[in-house]
């Protein structure tokens, strides 16, 4: 896959506790030539607000957040605001029972080929209420077993692999 084929995809991070998490995710982004990566209200950045690097982010990122494009915004609702006047389709990947299979995001972004910001929320509390109204479309991985999500890094890895192989084979 050529850089251009995927670099249209966004990951917004909402409130994500974790830097390892965090680093993670900017490892699979660049793996998937991710244009960019959104961190929204608390989620930690490479740089913090002082200009210090953060040790666990870095060390999980392994250098992906030199190669990937990141900034930091206040809330959501601001980066949602941002990337829908860039033509993105706001995609929340989250349990709830207006969700659609995560891999029915191919028919839904091939028909009409919209951008799509996927956000990715908290750890324990996922997407809020108030979250997912500001998203065009709610996708979840079903859960087969007792527990009810995946860490939130797995989660990134599986839905962004099945989008870019949705954009090579098409």
């Amino acid at each position: 896959m050529s850089k251009s084929q995927a670099q249209n995809i966004i990951v917004i991070l909402n409130n994500i506790r974790s830097s390892e998490n965090v680093g993670s995710i900017f490892r699979t982004c660049d793996a998937t030539s991710v244009s960019k990566i959104i961190l929204c209200g608390y989620t930690p950045a490479p740089i913090d607000c002082f200009g210090r690097e953060n040790k666990k982010l870095t060390k999980a990122a392994l250098g992906a957040e030199k190669t990937v494009e990141w900034e930091k915004e206040e809330s959501l609702e601001v980066a949602s605001l941002k990337v829908k006047k860039l033509g993105y389709k706001i995609i929340g990947i989250e349990q709830d029972k207006n969700a659609i299979n995560y891999q029915g995001l191919k028919s839904k972004l091939l028909t009409r080929n919209p951008k799509p910001a996927l956000v990715f929320g908290n750890e324990i509390e996922g997407l809020s209420k108030e979250d997912l109204k500001l998203c065009d479309i709610i996708a979840e991985l079903p859960m087969l077993g007792a527990k009810e999500s995946l860490n939130v890094s797995v989660c990134a890895g599986i839905v962004l692999y099945s989008l870019i192989t949705n954009y090579i084979n098409n």
